[in-house]
């Protein structure tokens, strides 16, 4: 979860009374039928149309409200919270707003009802065929955003990508990786990716591959040793005994190894710190052997 800076409730409280005000401004404009609604027939279905489309979005915003407000009361967060349930609310309003739109358009042109089912059923075939892959995307988007796997804010690894969680939209997911930038990876992927959520558990794991000259002879308890006595500055940030070597691979001329490090809690700076540390230590102890 992370906090939205954009959405306030009280600028959308205003919107919302707008609406309401030129809603039921217009529904009485039509009860009473002015002069200039018999002079101008436009006009009235233009105002018509207005209704068609304020009246369901107004009742729409007016069930937003409601829903996350009891969300939000439900779980105790702050008024400015912005979690996977609110953003799959949102984006099901604004699709709701976009098909209300729609109908008001049709109201206007003053299509036949006949006419309009069977023309929306040739344009939703035509839809699902030519967009079949953003239909996918958007129907995976709500799934995740209503799924208590992925959470905003959350940091995963999905295959080569590692980062933290900023957004996600209808079509896409946006991660920010540890150099800052934007990797925009198609939902689609995401559904059908595996993802290590490193948010969801207790601890979090730092690994760093390597490898050493398989004639230096190192083992994996010396160079463990030796990678532990780095790491004490960062005993705050670090498991005790959360440090371990494996062997991944021997070649002829060199072992490949993998240290793995428990760090307590998620810091980026300390992690970072951490990293370069233990790298730093792995790049001397190989020079220094290679001068032996």
């Amino acid at each position: 979860m992370i906090e939205d800076r954009e959405r306030k409730t009280g600028k959308e409280l205003f919107m919302l009374g707008i609406k309401a005000v030129v809603c039921l401004f217009l529904v009485y404009l039509f009860v009473n039928k002015p002069i200039l609604f018999t002079q101008y027939p436009r006009i009235e279905k233009l105002a018509g149309a207005v209704v068609v489309f304020l009246g369901p979005s107004l009742v729409v915003s007016v069930l937003r409200l409601i829903i996350i407000y009891w969300y939000i009361r439900k779980h105790r967060f702050k008024s400015n919270i912005k979690d996977n349930f609110i953003l799959g609310i949102n984006r099901i309003t604004s699709i709701l707003n976009v098909v209300f739109f729609g109908l008001a358009v049709v109201s206007l042109l003053e299509v036949k009802l006949v006419d309009l089912v069977f023309s929306v059923s040739i344009v939703a075939a035509a839809v699902a065929l030519t967009f079949k892959d953003y239909v996918t995307n958007m129907i995976n988007g709500l799934i995740i955003m209503f799924s208590d796997r992925l959470s905003l804010g959350d940091h995963i690894k999905m295959g080569e990508h590692d980062g933290k969680i900023l957004d996600i939209t209808l079509i896409n997911m946006i991660l920010q990786n540890e150099d800052s930038d934007m990797v925009i990876i198609p939902n689609s992927v995401v559904f059908s990716s595996v993802i290590i959520n490193q948010s969801k558990q207790n601890i979090k794991k730092l690994s760093i591959e390597f490898d050493m000259s398989i004639a230096n002879g190192y083992t994996p308890e010396y160079i463990e040793n030796h990678l532990n006595k780095i790491i004490e500055p960062y005993s705050e940030n670090v498991v005790e005994g959360g440090l371990t070597v494996k062997t991944i691979s021997i070649n002829k001329d060199v072992v490949i190894f993998k240290a793995m490090i428990l760090l307590k809690r998620y810091d980026k700076i300390k992690e970072r710190e951490i990293r370069r540390a233990v790298n730093t230590g792995l790049i001397r102890l190989s020079a220094t052997l290679i001068k032996d």
